[in-house]
């Protein structure tokens, strides 16, 4: 037997004993070492959905995490007993028409843990395909293998960002993906970085990261100009999930720049003024989770490129997950990233 998290319904998490799943062929057996809470793990728990996904069933929660292999099937190869590896949250099918256009994260039949039907990682042990395990270089510790998935996304939202070298970026909102995103602005070749955040602590530690920390308040637009020759920055990326933080990135990029928005509202909406968009000729581009990006997100950590580890502020054990869902919520204690052990 296993113990398992299961979400019953809005704030309503139980901790049940469950017989430990057997793989299926092509599969590895996980024991789970490490998940992270992310915040739209948040919009499950206060709401038992995200947008029009509802979690009809008692659902186990956490696509952000790392497992070492326990066992594995007739036919999986490169895998080993003992290994600890990062798990692509999303399966795609490999055989649609956007899965052979080189988007996977668009599947047409895409299934991702932690979201309805499919289980997440809320549990001591959990069957997994072998195509979506990535094994770890020596040295990689579980939290760092489960933060390498909002380090995939901010690797994506890098890429549709298309950052030129000695350009600026605002990055909004100073949470675990936009401080990854600041790094990656760091090693990109950003010549201004800014992080716009309300919270001081996540903005202090942006501004150690390398990037100008600004508050969202009515004098932003009026800031950003002045550090940026009166034009704006070239690209923003809103991480926030927020609707004023989606104003707040048009209104800071310059004429015929990029906004890139990866944060979810609670509100299911995307909201922007039309006429700053239309008048600034602006490009809006949404991030839908990632795509190929764990190779490249383990081998900058792997090189010393970007460190993972000042994210992580708080650690729970599995009977303790509720506490981290609600410290998570309310922003609570410093909190960048809580570490659940199941």
């Amino acid at each position: 037997m296993m113990k398992a998290l299961r979400l019953f319904g809005p704030r309503d998490l139980r901790l049940l004993e469950e017989p430990v799943p057997k793989p299926m062929p092509g599969q590895a057996l996980l024991r789970v070492r490490a998940v992270t809470v992310c915040h739209s793990d948040i919009h499950y728990y206060k709401y038992a959905r995200i947008g029009d996904t509802v979690s009809k069933t008692p659902l186990v929660l956490g696509h952000e995490f790392c497992g070492e292999v326990i066992e594995t099937t007739p036919g999986v190869e490169g895998l080993y007993r003992g290994d600890l590896v990062a798990v692509e949250p999303a399966i795609s099918c490999g055989r649609c028409r956007y899965c052979r256009e080189g988007n996977p994260n668009l599947c047409e039949h895409l299934l991702f843990s932690g979201t309805p039907p499919l289980d997440g990682a809320l549990r001591e042990y959990m069957p997994y395909g072998a195509e979506f395990l990535f094994p770890l270089p020596a040295g990689f510790t579980p939290e760092e293998g489960a933060l390498l998935e909002p380090l995939g996304v901010a690797i994506h939202g890098w890429d549709l960002a298309k950052l030129r070298i000695g350009e600026s970026v605002a990055i909004v909102g100073c949470g675990p993906i936009g401080l990854l995103l600041i790094q990656l602005a760091r090693i990109g070749g950003a010549a201004q970085i800014m992080a716009i955040e309300p919270l001081d602590y996540r903005r202090d530690l942006a501004v150690e990261l390398g990037a100008i920390g600004l508050a969202p308040d009515d004098d932003l637009e009026r800031r950003v100009l002045a550090l940026t020759g009166g034009h704006g920055v070239d690209v923003a990326v809103e991480v926030a999930g927020t609707l004023p933080a989606q104003e707040e990135a048009v209104r800071v990029v310059k004429r015929g720049g990029t906004v890139v928005a990866i944060g979810i509202p609670p509100e299911d909406k995307l909201v922007m003024t039309h006429h700053v968009i239309r008048r600034k000729g602006l490009t809006i581009k949404l991030a839908r989770r990632m795509k190929l990006t764990y190779p490249r997100a383990i081998s900058v950590v792997q090189r010393g490129l970007v460190d993972l580890k000042p994210l992580v502020t708080h650690r729970f054990a599995l009977d303790e997950a509720d506490r981290a869902f609600r410290l998570v919520e309310q922003y609570a204690d410093g909190v960048i990233k809580a570490v659940i052990y199941p």
